[in-house]
């Protein structure tokens, strides 16, 4: 086994990493505006030579409203697929069913968590930014697909957060305090939730032939497919948003460079750097390492 959890090892974990929104984000907790939200390495608005240095910082923190929305419309689709997934479990192991519950609990207060940061974001920034949607027409969409193929799809979404924590935001002193905040202490529930989403997958993965992986790993890579044309969207709704802030309209050139570049940093941020993630690698290659080797091969497209 390429692992070593546990359902009892992840239920201890989670009661001495546990936190109250209120102690995180007070209902009227204030966002520091003259600072970046997002780090560097996934907001990639450094190099844009087409903006100034306030617009720079205008787009980072229209980022970071994006980043913790996609979580929070994320966290809409993950939590009704770990309640299904619990469901026929209720007279079994009690670790386990403690462990999912606590699971979809813990994603349910990261929605509230989510959606107190955007109260804070609205009254700092002064202009709407748009976000794709609605949570529940995303949500349908994923969940049409196999379990197998979803949990594949929400594994990569929960060692993507890690990484981003662990690799980007912790030792980035430059960013809003609150927001980093934000980040840790959602990261420290996640640990867990990745570790519980390898079992869900090795669960559902056991027994299963070669073809029918194969078919779930399809299904994984249309909710993929799915994602990314949102994330253009979003790109596109994100480019608004700055326009609105920053009072001035984009020439097409420029908007279309912003487009194309903004849409490649959302996909590494949100697939690429979930894909490529060694434990993600080892799930897949516990099922069958042909498979591993069909998504690396599509990591390229998402870096």
């Amino acid at each position: 086994m390429f692992h070593s959890f546990s359902y009892t090892g992840v239920l201890a974990a989670s009661a001495r990493a546990a936190w109250q929104i209120d102690d995180v984000i007070g209902p009227g907790a204030e966002l520091d505006f003259t600072r970046p939200f997002m780090p560097e390495a996934l907001a990639r608005t450094a190099g844009l030579d087409m903006l100034d240095v306030r617009e720079k910082l205008l787009l980072n923190q229209i980022r970071g409203h994006e980043y913790l929305c996609i979580f929070g419309l994320v966290e809409e689709f993950v939590l009704p697929f770990v309640l299904d997934h619990a469901r026929p479990q209720l007279s079994g192991d009690d670790h386990r069913v403690r462990a999912l519950l606590q699971f979809a609990s813990e994603e349910a207060k990261h929605i509230q968590l989510f959606k107190r940061f955007h109260e804070a974001f609205v009254r700092g920034f002064g202009v709407e930014c748009g976000v794709i949607g609605p949570a529940e027409a995303v949500g349908a969409e994923v969940l049409r697909h196999e379990p197998l193929s979803v949990a594949l799809a929400i594994l990569q979404i929960e060692w993507m957060t890690q990484l981003h924590y662990l690799d980007s935001v912790r030792d980035d002193s430059g960013l809003d305090p609150l927001f980093k905040s934000l980040l840790r202490h959602h990261w420290m529930e996640e640990a867990q939730h990745a570790k519980l989403d390898t079992l869900m997958v090795e669960a559902l993965a056991d027994g299963r032939s070669a073809a029918q992986i194969h078919t779930a790993v399809d299904g994984y890579i249309d909710i993929g497919g799915f994602l990314d044309a949102g994330l253009r969207q979003q790109a596109a709704l994100n480019l608004d948003a700055l326009e609105r802030a920053s009072g001035r309209t984009l020439d097409a050139e420029d908007r279309a460079v912003l487009l194309d570049q903004q849409h490649q940093a959302m996909r590494w941020t949100y697939l690429g750097s979930g894909m490529s993630h060694p434990e993600f690698r080892k799930s897949l290659d516990a099922m069958s390492g042909e498979e591993r080797a069909r998504i690396d091969a599509l990591v390229p497209l998402f870096s």
